[in-house]
């Protein structure tokens, strides 16, 4: 799995036609995965949502008190975690300053 993290501060100052052209260059990246039978699926995440420990919610809505946060995710397949990282490092959330996150999903 490949979670996208990216400047939630910088994301929500982006025109409308910067907006645009991210999702058509993250659309290109979905279909170059498609084409080498690497993708699995993957969406967006609502900016809203809620942080929760055992004791409390600590956040009711967008997470403004972390400056990243994670936007979405992309479900790969891969035989390694290295072959995983070579797809992640295609993302174009790099161009933005954004970072990923590769993990494996477990089997059990």
């Amino acid at each position: 799995m490949i979670l996208i993290r990216e400047d939630a501060a910088a994301m929500s100052q982006m025109s409308e036609t910067e907006v645009q052209a991210d999702i058509k260059e993250y659309m290109e990246w979905v279909e170059e995965m498609g084409k080498t039978g690497n993708y699995i699926s993957g969406d967006p995440l609502d900016p809203e949502g809620r942080y929760i420990t055992k004791d409390a919610v600590h956040s009711d809505g967008p997470f403004i008190e972390s400056k990243e946060a994670v936007t979405g995710y992309i479900l790969v397949q891969a035989t390694t975690i290295d072959q995983a990282v070579v797809i992640a490092k295609k993302c174009p959330v790099f161009k933005n300053g954004g970072a990923v996150e590769v993990r494996p999903v477990m089997k059990y």
